[in-house]
């Protein structure tokens, strides 16, 4: 067993920890699709800036793209909306959509990953 008592002018600090921790459970990660598709063929579109995330030019409109879509390098994928400026961003590359990774209306982060983009040849 490990302890640690600390006592400083009123305040007390004392933790107790058993020398063996008891394993814990690990459940199996969910099956990510990023891996299915090789990294020598797979593009991720990611977002240059915060912003919210519109998958169609207005609502109630089809989206820019759907999965098994082509796109070329300067297709528009999606809309990314940051203090009332809308920019839209680009495939970046040929080939076609393999998945979408976030929800229409979703807030994302920058560098966050939206799409993902099989290489064309």
């Amino acid at each position: 067993m490990t302890s640690l008592e600390l006592d400083y002018a009123e305040a007390q600090l004392a933790e107790r920890k058993a020398d063996s921790v008891p394993d814990a459970a690990v459940e199996p990660a969910a099956p990510d699709t990023a891996q299915a598709v090789p990294a020598a063929v797979a593009h991720k579109v990611v977002a240059p800036t915060v912003g919210t995330f519109y998958s169609a030019p207005e609502p109630g409109a089809e989206p820019f793209v759907q999965v098994g879509q082509a796109v070329t390098e300067a297709s528009v994928v999606c809309v990314l909306e940051a203090m009332k400026l809308f920019n839209e961003i680009n495939a970046g590359v040929a080939g076609e959509i393999v998945e979408v990774l976030v929800k229409d209306g979703d807030f994302v982060e920058y560098g966050q990953p939206l799409f993902l983009i099989r290489k064309g040849e």
